[in-house]
């Protein structure tokens, strides 16, 4: 068998637009335990309800923080990201301040990652980079940044930019990065065929609102190789 295994496990379900219904929410959560899914990221004000209708599923449940631009203040974030996990959040995602990277504040996009990692403990965080707005030297000063901080993961995109995840950033990524980070590859991601290319290039998740509609096509072809 030529598929990735146990590939329902690499995807984290989103349901982030802005005008998702709360039916839809419950519906993306009841799709997340359907195919078990890694996790399901829901809009932060259903944090609640997601957890009620996760729990005992083995699906984890996603929290967005400062999504999708990054650029509210440091203890915002960390304020958000303590009410997540209150609520139930299993996983943080959250956005980097880019505006600081582009200015060359380093430090402060350091302590802006470090201060999130510090309240999410024990659980782990992933950065959203935003790659579409970076040069590689940027990608490369944010992966050690990320490292630095003491993130779980760095990722790709949050789905709302001008681009999504690329093959060559996630490639980027895992060749600096060695085993010191994971990489979530999201942004764009909507066929099966796709995720797999990430996957094989370095990618430990894929981020997708399109988990149900790529589970389907690798069942298909799961069963096309029986």
């Amino acid at each position: 068998m030529n598929e990735i295994k146990d590939f329902n496990k690499y995807i984290d379900h989103t349901i982030l637009r802005p005008e998702a219904t709360k039916k839809e929410v419950i519906e993306a959560c009841e799709e997340a335990i359907k195919y078990n899914f890694a996790t399901c990221f829901v809009l932060p004000c259903y944090l609640s309800l997601a957890k009620s209708i996760l729990k005992g599923s083995g699906v984890k449940l996603g929290a967005p923080i400062s999504f999708p631009f990054g650029y509210q203040d440091t203890e915002i974030k960390v304020w958000e990201t303590k009410k997540a996990i209150e609520a139930g959040a299993d996983e943080i995602d959250m956005v980097i301040n880019i505006s600081y990277l582009k200015s060359q504040e380093y430090n402060l996009v350091l302590e802006d990652i470090s201060k999130v990692v510090s309240a999410a403990r024990p659980l782990g965080v992933k950065v959203i980079v935003e790659t579409c707005y970076l040069t590689k030297e940027e990608k490369i000063k944010i992966l050690d940044i990320a490292i630095k901080a003491g993130a779980e993961y760095i990722k790709t995109s949050t789905g709302f930019g001008p681009k999504g995840a690329e093959l060559g950033d996630v490639r980027l990524f895992k060749e600096l990065g060695k085993d010191k980070i994971k990489i979530k590859a999201s942004g764009g991601i909507r066929s099966y065929l796709q995720a797999k290319d990430f996957i094989l290039a370095g990618a430990a998740r894929i981020g997708t609102s399109a988990g149900v509609k790529i589970m389907k096509e690798y069942l298909e072809l799961i069963r096309r190789e029986k």
